[in-house]
């Protein structure tokens, strides 16, 4: 009798059965049209996910400076650093896990774990509690985002690839902006704790719900590894530590992908903790933070939508590269017309969001186009790993410089930087043949 397929026989080559069913036994096809119910669904979780960690865009660095006196920039964003830290890990962990338990049981998991964090920032006592809930919240996110990812990347196929990732990651950042943008107007009328964090009960609650409604994908992972055109050379170890070493350094895409993941993020690391105190400083209030904050998310967020798709025509590195120099622009914009603080702090912004919308969905894309399905989950845990490790590294190096040389300098060199990063994805990633839209 032929097995159902599931996630804990990834180095299989050649599917079980001619057509693979899902756990209840309905035939399992290929493509977003053909999942678009079950595709939206994931959709809607992301929304909850990215909602979750959106509460702390605005409110959280100020918290520190304000309602516990910490005078300390590295002390500021020692919550970023839990964070990162704690969700670099769960992400590599989540590649792994998807070998021994089906990626709905692991999503479910992740929103189980994300419970106590609205109620943790609202009401925290001390600094202490503020970077534990930034731990649950690191686990929370490196779960739940990994399997939203994995499982709509495995619903579409290759061709969409690009697109599937647009919509996941716009879904999840364009709900970190709407909360960021909603938390600071909050903050505005009732403070900063705690009618701004418990919004978060809702995602906690509607992500949870929907993750156990949501169907599993381990079928479409074994019917993609049954048509793909490149079998598994023989012997290819697929296990996480092999896997960590080839898209760590071994293949130069694999390479220039994680590079660029993990200087981008620690962009965003650096401006989730310095945008706040930066602007505050030069006399903007928490609506104007609020506002920036949220804007620089919601473009990063709506804008993968159409370069998503753009990746899937183009190609990934063409995106990449741009998004990277945009960016750094994003920063030069942020200092130069710091005399006009608002103006600079919305047009750093758009330059970033849309910079950030570029990479996004391309490197994640390109991470997929040259993994093997065998090994794929690991791929992207890897590169998640780089890529996330990119908030701690981020509110370090911006800790550091900052208490040292000042919020001016750090800007300085996280432009520098990631003009840096982006000459080395163009050197580095190579792209596939483009495939036509299916």
């Amino acid at each position: 009798m032929n097995a159902t397929p599931t996630d804990a026989t990834p180095t299989v080559t050649t599917p079980a059965v001619d057509a693979p069913t899902d756990a209840a036994g309905r035939p399992v096809r290929l493509g977003l049209r053909e999942n678009r119910l079950q595709f939206s669904l994931l959709v809607v979780v992301n929304i909850a996910v990215g909602g979750l960690v959106g509460l702390e865009r605005t409110t959280v660095p100020l918290i520190g400076t304000d309602t516990f006196g910490l005078t300390s920039d590295l002390a500021v964003f020692s919550f970023i650093i839990a964070f990162g830290l704690t969700k670099a890990l769960t992400n590599l962990a989540a590649g792994a896990l998807t070998a021994r338990f089906r990626r709905k049981q692991l999503l479910v998991t992740g929103w189980l774990i994300g419970v106590p964090v609205p109620f943790a920032l609202a009401w925290a006592p001390s600094w202490g509690w503020i970077v534990a809930a930034n731990v649950l919240l690191g686990l929370n996110q490196g779960l739940t985002w990994s399997m939203t990812v994995n499982m709509k990347i495995d619903l579409v196929g290759p061709a969409r690839r690009g697109l599937a990732t647009g919509l996941n990651e716009a879904a999840g950042y364009t709900a970190v902006g709407v909360t960021a943008l909603v938390t600071g107007y909050l903050a505005t009328s009732y403070g900063l704790r705690p009618v701004p964090e418990l919004i978060g009960v809702v995602f906690v609650v509607a992500g949870l719900a929907l993750a156990l409604v949501v169907r599993d994908t381990a079928g479409h992972v074994a019917l993609e590894l049954g048509r793909h055109t490149k079998p598994l050379p023989a012997g290819e170890d697929t296990g996480l530590a092999a896997t960590f070493a080839r898209t760590s350094w071994r293949d130069r895409s694999l390479r220039g992908a994680s590079q660029a993941g993990l200087v981008n993020n620690l962009n965003d690391g650096l401006t989730w903790g310095v945008f706040p105190l930066l602007f505050t400083d030069h006399g903007l209030g928490l609506a104007a933070v609020g506002l920036i904050k949220g804007l620089y998310s919601i473009l990063w967020g709506i804008g993968q939508i159409p370069t998503g798709h753009l990746a899937d025509r183009i190609g990934r590195r063409p995106l990449i590269v741009t998004g990277m120099l945009v960016q750094s622009g994003g920063f030069v914009l942020a200092l130069t017309l710091l005399d006009t603080p608002l103006l600079a702090g919305v047009l750093s912004a758009v330059a970033l969001g849309l910079g950030t919308a570029m990479v996004y969905p391309a490197l994640i894309a390109s991470v997929s186009d040259h993994a093997h399905p065998a090994w794929r989950a690991n791929a992207l845990g890897t590169y998640r790993f780089w890529r996330d490790i990119g908030y701690a590294a981020g509110a370090l190096f911006a800790g550091v410089l900052a208490d040292t040389l000042g919020l001016d300098v750090t800007v300085i060199a996280a432009a520098v930087l990631t003009a840096a990063s982006g000459l080395l994805a163009a050197r580095w990633i190579t792209d596939h043949t483009r495939r036509p839209p299916a």
